[in-house]
């Protein structure tokens, strides 16, 4: 709960603590809903609805529906390997799982190329939104006679940079800001999906319709472009795998955003792994109906002689071709591109939440410095990472110049390689690290008396024959996705070498970055908090036991945590020492809060983080939960002492203080979970149901014989107390003595085995509510 500073800060004979204290804040508390992380995610992977059906279709003909749902398919097996080593580390993602089971090379290496899947993805849909504008407008311009062609491509550029600049401000104030704009967009675009399906279902009833060729080799049309170095090789033509594998790789582009829930998953609330399950589902089954049913339909619908015209706009093609009177055709068509414009860009803001988590495990890392996780002074955000992220993808739009084919060429070299190695990481985690993960991908067998993960390593052999195929048919997306890869993987080596020697023989320290804001006092406003919060003092990394009760226990969005810390001070010969803000936080704190922040994000809830200067560790606290209303406080048993002399001391303290005084809960927790409840100030009594019983015999009785009174239970509870202090002031006063004595020691055993019920917490009963809560402080 406290730590001392090296410097004085204190008069003799002062009473009161110096104040000064300090408010922390980092953005990475605001912890959103399964349907906010899922919208995120979903902005990424439904968007390419939009795009992906027809640029799969130009490399494999008709067949490629049936390959947009097998990525589908593929997508969500994928996303169970993300399930799985989120339930092993909340900080995860594909960095974290490739260190951990292979070393800190391929991790680097894993982010590199991950990095250059994340600087397209943006740029993609951003271009793709402008695409489907710039048509929109050059179809409406002669119903306005407007004989004029406006150029796509400049008018995708231009839209692009605007999106990607208005989604990095969004970021740079926080994810819940960014969640709420992407869950809006989910909601627009449900209502959109719904139409759309109903209206290809009318369509379809009425024209008929056949299914796209079914997917063999010999329906497989596969161009010299999408052959790229295997043209003119006779081994798709051998093997028909091989060009089952050569279409699955030409329709990656439907899964990219897969990466994003685990960067996500930091900021899922409790209860997480459920709720990322859920995400997940929601995810799948968007996605699968969205992209899946829109591919179908094109090809059903749309007239091959004029569906190539429209691959690249394929939505709005398909709503031109739908049956029924051309103004609601024309009107229905103009909504989609609005929805579509809205959704691309959506998945520009999932591109940067996903970097920007990335990027900050590799910061936490010590592979980049410390510099590029410095918190923004007001929104607490990495902005630096954002804004790096975000010029990136800026440039890349300038020099595509609003062409998606050129973008779409480029794809599939990092999202498919940060695949494979993140199921090799879990797959080699399996038997590095057995334990410690609440959930296991599924399709486990046991031989031998060990656990063979079939389900793990099926998904991870089908990416990487999609990942070596690549290689060979996507010439421009493997070379410049080893450069860009090589050029970053460079410069993160050369930056830990760097963070490296700054850091001398000092063993590296995952610290998390805070915002300091230096106030007089705490209070409600500069902590915000309601009255009735919990406050956890905590002292040392080692003992946060309290505060992780107090968050199991604590409803979601109910019960509201302040974690405080105790700068212990000096007092000085003469004078009074401010402290500066690096003197009240120093790197002890730091840690400490950094490891606070670490328990809440595995919880999902989140805390409030504060240091205050005092030189009495418990008229600190007692002064901040005046200060702040609070309703309990939780504490850490001390270990010197026994835990009722602890709550003696911690009497004296609070009589100690002027009124007003807290009224406040206490509640003191043992390592081993045991647990005493005190209360400080007046408080209403917990009556047992023996004594609630009594009190309403004895107001029967006297009901009775008082017929003609109004009386209630609490008049006779009044009465009783007023009398028996007349009788203890009295003469008779020994004997009441005597009388109270004899009743305290009758009752002792049985007062031994009976919990005081009743918590504070919004929850239901725990472990700890089966030990006696035995001591009242009054």
């Amino acid at each position: 709960m406290a730590s001392k500073p090296a410097v004085p800060s204190f008069t003799q004979g002062s009473v009161r603590p110096v104040a000064k204290v300090l408010v922390a804040t980092t953005a990475m508390l605001a912890f959103i809903s399964y349907w906010r992380a899922a919208a995120i995610v979903l902005n990424d992977l439904a968007s390419s609805a939009y795009y992906a059906g027809g640029e799969a279709e130009q490399f494999i003909g008709k067949t490629a529906p049936w390959f947009i749902l097998a990525t589908m398919l593929l997508s969500y097996a994928v996303s169970q390997l993300y399930v799985e080593s989120c339930s092993m580390f909340v900080r995860g993602g594909v960095y974290r799982v490739v260190k951990e089971a292979m070393g800190g090379t391929l991790a680097k290496f894993s982010v590199s190329a991950l990095m250059f899947d994340y600087v397209l993805t943006g740029p993609i849909s951003g271009v793709s939104a402008g695409q489907y504008l710039a048509g929109l407008l050059n179809e409406m311009l002669p119903y306005a006679h407007v004989h004029m062609t406006l150029s796509a491509n400049a008018i995708a550029e231009i839209f692009a940079v605007a999106a990607t600049l208005y989604f990095w401000w969004e970021n740079i104030k926080g994810i819940t800001e960014s969640s709420e704009k992407a869950l809006w967009i989910m909601q627009l675009t449900t209502l959109m999906v719904l139409v759309l399906i109903g209206w290809c279902g009318y369509t379809l009833l009425v024209r008929g319709g056949h299914l796209p060729p079914v997917p063999v080799a010999k329906n497989i049309v596969l161009s010299r472009h999408a052959l790229g170095w295997l043209y003119g090789s006779r081994i798709p033509q051998m093997f028909s795998l091989v060009a089952v594998f050569i279409a699955l790789g030409h329709s990656v582009l439907a899964m990219s955003g897969a990466e994003s829930l685990a960067q996500v998953y930091r900021e899922i609330e409790h209860p997480k792994l459920r709720n990322l399950k859920k995400a997940a589902l929601i995810i799948f089954i968007y996605s699968l109906v969205f992209t899946s049913l829109v591919s179908f339909f094109a090809v059903m619908i749309i007239p091959d002689k004029t569906r190539p015209q429209y691959f690249g706009n394929l939505i709005g093609g398909l709503t031109m071709a739908l049956q029924g009177p051309f103004v609601a055709r024309l009107a229905f068509h103009v909504f989609v591109v609005i929805v579509g414009t809205l959704i691309l860009s959506g998945a520009v803001n999932t591109a940067i939440v996903g970097s920007n988590g990335v990027l900050n495990r590799v910061s936490e890392d010590g592979v980049l410095s410390d510099w590029f996780r410095q918190p923004h002074p007001r929104f607490g955000t990495s902005y630096r990472i954002i804004n790096m992220v975000v010029a990136l993808q800026v440039v890349m739009i300038i020099v595509s110049r609003g062409d998606v084919t050129f973008l779409a060429n480029l794809y599939a070299f990092g999202v498919i390689w940060s695949f494979v190695l993140n199921g090799i990481a879990v797959l080699v985690l399996r038997y590095k690290q057995p334990g410690g993960r609440e959930f296991r991908v599924p399709l486990n067998l046991q031989a031998w008396g060990k656990e063979i993960p079939v389900g793990v390593a099926l998904i991870t052999l089908v990416l990487l024959c999609i990942a070596v195929v690549n290689l060979f048919t996507k010439p421009a997306a493997t070379m410049a996705g080893i450069a860009f890869s090589g050029l970053l993987f460079a410069g993160f080596q050369i930056s830990e070498k760097r963070v490296q020697r700054e850091r001398g023989n000092e063993a590296h320290l995952e610290l998390d970055k805070f915002n300091l804001t230096q106030a007089a006092d705490l209070t409600q406003g500069n902590v915000g908090v309601q009255p009735g919060n919990i406050l956890v003092p905590v002292s040392t990394q080692y003992a946060l036991y309290p505060l992780e009760a107090a968050l199991r226990r604590a409803k979601r969005g109910k019960a509201e945590i302040v974690v405080l810390h105790v700068r212990m001070l000096r007092r000085a010969a003469m004078g009074e020492y401010d402290l500066e803000p690096d003197q009240l936080f120093s790197r002890i704190e730091q840690l400490l809060f950094t490891k606070v922040l670490a328990a809440a994000e595995k919880e999902g809830k989140p805390v409030r983080l504060a240091v205050v200067a005092a030189n009495d560790l418990w008229e600190g606290i007692l002064r901040t939960a005046e200060n702040l209303q609070s309703g309990t406080i939780v504490a850490g048993s001390s270990s010197n002492v026994e835990i009722t002399e602890q709550a003696r001391e911690i009497g004296v303290s609070w009589e100690r203080m002027p009124e007003p005084r807290p009224r406040v809960t206490l509640e003191v927790l043992t390592p081993t979970g045991h647990e005493q409840v005190f209360y400080l100030g007046p408080h209403a009594p917990r009556l047992t149901p023996k004594e609630i019983d009594l009190l309403h015999k004895t107001w029967l009785e006297f009901s009775e014989k008082l017929p003609k009174v109004e009386m209630h239970h609490h008049d006779v509870v009044h009465f009783a107390l007023e009398f028996l202090g007349r009788a203890a002031a009295g003469a008779q006063g020994d004997d009441v003595l005597r009388q109270l004595r004899g009743h305290l020691n009758e009752i002792r055993e049985c007062r031994l085995s009976v919990s005081d019920a009743g918590l504070p917490f919004d929850s239901g009963p725990s472990e700890t509510d089966k030990v006696p809560r035995i001591q009242n402080l009054e």
